[in-house]
């Protein structure tokens, strides 16, 4: 198959290709044909979907493409296994659809990476490294890796990941454009970085294991927000918390019944241990209060309560201050990315009960019972006492597709990379 032009029309495919035909092809340039109708973006996707099936080496897009047009397109397009390329149109967005591109990919290819190749420090090491070689003079960071968590009081990541012979991982970094030690934090960034997730004890089936590659979701998201954020130019000082682990059974794995004590005093009692990324995240949310950032915004692939409630199309979104939630959603809505409000009380935090601890990580029961994602985000909740007002949490259920469909491509989707960069750069 040869290269090929993409135009897109408002004017019907001939017959002969179909009374419902999105494409059609003349040489080597294919046309979509949207009516007024219709919705556009999806037609795009799936007319993005057909040709991706054809193997073509390259796609320019050519005529008169807007630019949320040309990003759908190339975001259905790019398929994980051998894709092809994609060349935006050349006029005055060319430049930054490449840069949001750029990011995009390198967050699909994290989320994409087998267990093996992605393992807790190599998620690090290269979330690191990306950032530090796009503002070589912004960006310092650590990294806090195996006993010297539990020597620190990072106990939530230590114990997920004591049960792996590859040392879990709490990367810590800084982006300062300032460079001054006393300028503010505006956002902390805390990203679950769960290299691969067997369920430990409360094994997963076979079946549930599969896709657990794409447990590292939420630092990959994170990541490429503020990798993004920064080709953009931002201004101002975020940090970022990646809580990166395998969360796997040995004769060191944490067990059901442990009862973890944290930096700030609170006592989980471990009812399930696949209910791990509440736990990790809870190290970064302590960290990222000490950070005394204006906002907190975590992410995590954390339930499938969220997939059960909003399916593989929206992110879930929750708040203890629904303006600021709100806030997220507008800024998603003006990027074009999908997000959804779901309930978060301050009475979530006890749903959660134990007779041995300040509160168990789940309810003993699969699923984690009745108001799962709730029950979850009221947990992290305990963990951002101080900052409660500026914390948001994303559960992010369109973070990964299983298989492919009719508008998007399989593996990781990198949705919500342009929303939270747009985010950093308006509200911190």
């Amino acid at each position: 198959m040869t290269d090929m032009q993409v135009k897109i029309t408002d004017t019907p495919a001939d017959s002969s290709w179909g009374e419902k035909a999105v494409l059609s092809f003349a040489g080597n340039q294919a046309l979509i044909h949207i009516n007024e109708n219709q919705d556009r973006l999806r037609v795009i996707r799936r007319a993005a979907r057909q040709l991706d099936s054809m193997n073509i080496p390259v796609v320019t897009l050519v005529d008169t493409w807007k630019k949320n047009e040309q990003w759908t397109f190339a975001g259905s397009y790019t398929r994980a296994f051998k894709p092809g390329r994609v060349v935006f149109c050349d006029n005055s967005d060319k430049a930054e659809l490449e840069k949001a591109f750029s990011a995009l990919l390198f967050t699909r290819k994290l989320i994409n990476d087998t267990p093996e190749v992605l393992s807790p420090m190599a998620l690090a090491q290269r979330a690191a490294d990306w950032l530090k070689s796009l503002a070589p003079d912004a960006v310092s960071y650590q990294l806090v890796t195996g006993e010297a968590l539990q020597a620190q009081g990072w106990t939530g990541i230590y114990n997920v990941g004591r049960g792996s012979d590859r040392e879990p991982v709490f990367l810590q970094l800084d982006y300062n454009p300032g460079g001054l030690s006393d300028t503010p934090v505006s956002t902390a960034l805390v990203g679950k970085g769960i290299t691969f997730d067997s369920g430990g004890y409360s094994m997963k089936s076979s079946e549930g294991m599969l896709d657990m590659k794409c447990d590292m979701g939420g630092a990959a998201t994170v990541t490429g927000a503020l990798g993004l954020a920064i080709m953009q130019g931002l201004n101002k000082r975020v940090k970022l918390f990646l809580c990166c682990a395998e969360n796997l059974v040995s004769g060191h794995a944490y067990k059901l019944g442990d009862i973890l004590t944290y930096k700030n005093g609170t006592t989980v009692e471990i009812v399930n241990t696949d209910a791990e990324g509440r736990l990790v995240l809870a190290d970064g949310l302590i960290a990222a209060v000490e950070s005394q950032a204006k906002y907190i915004v975590d992410a995590a692939t954390l339930t499938g309560a969220a997939t059960v409630a909003l399916g593989y199309d929206y992110h879930a979104v929750f708040s203890l201050n629904p303006s600021l939630s709100q806030t997220l959603l507008k800024v998603a809505e003006s990027e074009q990315e999908r997000f959804w409000p779901l309930p978060l009380e301050p009475w979530h935090q006890d749903r959660c009960p134990s007779s041995f601890a300040d509160t168990a990580n789940s309810r003993a029961q699969k699923g984690g019972g009745a108001g799962g994602a709730s029950n979850a985000a009221g947990f992290l909740s305990r963990f951002v006492t101080g900052n409660e007002q500026g914390w948001l949490h994303l559960d992010l259920a369109a973070a990964y597709h299983g298989s492919a469909n009719a508008e998007m491509p399989a593996g990781g989707t990198g949705a919500g990379i342009k929303t939270l960069a747009a985010f950093l750069r308006a509200e911190g």
